[in-house]
């Protein structure tokens, strides 16, 4: 978070939201490396892997996104933020 606005990370995972419905901590993960150009770096898909979950509780103390279940779903304001256009599920 900067001065309690979304970063850039945090904007990217919701648009992964919006676009995939729920989604959990490990395929919020994956898309989250998919999105991004490969690297050579070996720690590069682990370190954007745990980075998800970071991502998501920072979404969710925000009130961007909730937990349900296991899973994670766009809230009003995160879909209001990036103008999300997918129904709710």
């Amino acid at each position: 978070m900067s001065d309690g606005y979304p970063t850039a990370a945090q904007k990217e995972a919701l648009r992964l939201i919006c676009d995939y419905g729920r989604l959990d901590t490990e395929a919020l993960g994956r898309h989250l490396v998919n999105a991004r150009r490969s690297s050579t770096n070996p720690g590069f898909v682990p370190a954007i892997s745990r980075m998800a979950g970071t991502l998501a509780w920072r979404l969710e103390s925000q009130g961007f996104i909730a937990e349900t279940g296991a899973e994670w779903r766009m809230t009003a304001d995160g879909r209001r933020l990036i103008s999300c256009s997918s129904e709710p599920e």
